[in-house]
């Protein structure tokens, strides 16, 4: 379905290299700007708070007591609650990732499904958030490729052009 914006811009270009976009005459690279935006305004919701609050309590903030040398040295308040709504010894180690940097990421097992789920937590909430980023992405470029002339399109560089 047609919007308003979409109808003025699809049905009244301006000039060789501008388009209307409600009551403006933007360039192709300010379109694309407005179009993200309303692209981001669609996408980003309720799924996008849990995602910012599963980065933040995946922080590992809380003090806790002395650890190895190489370990990392406090934990999440993601992983503290887990290791209490699920506190399962399980027979097997399974693998999970630590660290508090990019530069200090490290494989730890555990047998605690607790810290297993908890460990998780921030890596879901860094998915959700770069599945919006990619999704806004592509939709914002078809939509774009959609409304713009040929000369004015993206192109992927793979397949052509989007949309």
């Amino acid at each position: 379905m047609v919007n308003e914006y979409e109808r003025l811009i699809a049905d009244q270009p301006v000039s060789d290299n501008t388009y209307k976009y409600g009551d403006r005459d933007v360039t192709p690279q300010e379109l694309y700007l407005c179009l993200m935006i309303e692209e981001s305004v669609k996408q980003l919701d309720l799924d996008d708070v849990a995602a910012v609050a599963m980065i933040i309590l995946g922080r590992p903030l809380v003090p806790t007591r002395g650890k190895f040398m190489f370990a990392t040295k406090n934990t999440s308040v993601a992983s503290v609650i887990c290791r209490l709504l699920f506190d399962v010894k399980l027979s097997i180690r399974m693998p999970t990732i630590t660290g508090a940097t990019l530069g200090t990421l490290r494989i730890s097992w555990t047998n605690n499904l607790g810290a297993f789920i908890g460990r998780k937590v921030p890596y879901m909430g860094w998915t959700i958030a770069v599945y919006d980023v990619i999704a806004i992405n592509l939709k914002t470029m078809m939509r774009y490729n959609s409304l713009v002339r040929p000369e004015d399109k993206i192109n992927d560089a793979t397949s052509g052009h989007f949309g």
